[in-house]
């Protein structure tokens, strides 16, 4: 069973890696928004693999169960609820910085980076 929480945190490194592969060197800011988010999903692979307990049960207590078999034998439910609390914020997070390349994509009709950076003349329009 430590082989497959090897593997969990073998693949949750790999989404970090290569999510931020993508947020640091693709210019398109829906690919570096997708690069976000593999980050955010290995982050919260990495936190379930770390509450990963071989053999474990669920973290409910069930009337006539034992109590100290079930301390034994249950999950641990922190991490649980930490990533359940992530994905709801990312969600949030992932809808609000889509509306912002909505907003980007309206104003520079691109969804380069260096073409919004580079444009100053926009930009001077924008402020007048």
């Amino acid at each position: 069973m430590a082989q497959t929480q090897l593997v969990i945190l073998l693949t949750s490194a790999a989404l970090i890696i290569v999510g931020l592969y993508s947020a640091i060197f693709i210019d398109n800011i829906i690919k570096k928004i997708i690069g976000i988010s593999f980050i955010e999903e290995g982050a919260n692979l990495f936190i379930v693999a770390i509450g990963y307990k071989a053999g474990g049960v669920v973290p409910i207590l069930m009337p006539g169960m034992d109590t100290s078999w079930f301390a034994a034998n249950a999950a641990y439910p922190l991490p649980f609820g930490l990533v359940l609390t992530s994905i709801v914020i990312g969600a949030s997070t992932l809808a609000v910085m889509l509306a912002l390349v909505m907003v980007l994509y309206r104003r520079y009709g691109t969804l380069s980076t260096k073409v919004m950076l580079a444009d100053t003349s926009k930009r001077e329009e924008y402020n007048e």
